[in-house]
């Protein structure tokens, strides 16, 4: 099911969630346009302020990275699609991205996403690689954002294991998951027995000190006519000192 994130369809279609227009994502005069912008209301989770390094895990074509590197001196975005990354990281170098927009059956138009206002590209890094087995060298970040994540994992434990690791005290996490749970991606007994928000706080609270939960709306526009709309179960959490 991995190979799902590496078609153009899908391509298009983050590319869209993630920088598409209300007028392009929700055509119409009615529907659920408080599910747009996703990627940024997410990022809009951590404390305001400054940071020194962030991570964005699953980044996906990179606008929740682009959005974190408007508070940060460095941010790395890392995602297991090769077909993800090379978008965001041509928008990283070029600014802009032309592609397909689907309307109704054959019917496609051209969209481009560009660069967020106030975003600093030259400070962001896009790597391909694996949410469970990231490198050991990454060292430790102010803040690690990881959104629609954890229930695409085979083994979702390994990352949540390796998150204390990852954050330095003080600094802070947010977690986003639609809590899908779907056995094509993740074996039944590596998900949770039960609710997903008790587990992620059995698994968490030995480092991290729970700080906020809520719920966000999500839209992906697969044609002008036909979208999905989910709601992910974001959390704060803060590394604890100790």
């Amino acid at each position: 099911m991995q190979t799902t994130y590496e078609s153009d369809q899908l391509l298009s279609e983050y590319l869209l969630m993630h920088y598409g227009t209300e007028q392009q994502l929700m055509p119409w005069g009615f529907g659920p346009k408080e599910a747009i912008g996703f990627p940024v209301r997410t990022v809009s989770h951590f404390p305001g302020g400054t940071c020194q390094r962030a991570l964005d895990l699953g980044c996906a074509v990179g606008r929740s990275s682009f959005e974190l590197s408007k508070n940060a001196d460095s941010v790395t975005g890392v995602d297991f699609s090769a077909n993800f990354i090379a978008a965001a990281n041509h928008l990283r170098t070029v600014g802009s991205l032309d592609y397909p927009l689907r309307e109704t059956g054959h019917q496609i138009t051209t969209a481009t996403a560009s660069l967020p206002t106030g975003s600093h590209p030259e400070i962001c890094q896009f790597l391909q690689g694996d949410a469970m087995h990231l490198p050991n060298n990454l060292g430790r970040f102010d803040r690690v954002h990881a959104a629609n994540l954890i229930c695409r994992l085979t083994e979702p434990e390994k990352l949540l294991r390796r998150l204390p690791e990852l954050v330095r005290p003080g600094g802070h996490l947010v977690l986003a998951t639609p809590c899908t749970w779907l056995d094509a991606f993740t074996p039944r007994d590596c998900q949770p027995a039960g609710d997903t928000f008790d587990w992620l706080i059995s698994q968490l609270t030995p480092a991290f000190d729970l700080q906020r939960q809520c719920d966000e709306p999500f839209l992906i526009r697969e044609t002008a006519r036909k979208f999905q709309w989910t709601v992910s179960l974001v959390t704060l959490w803060e590394r604890r000192a100790h």
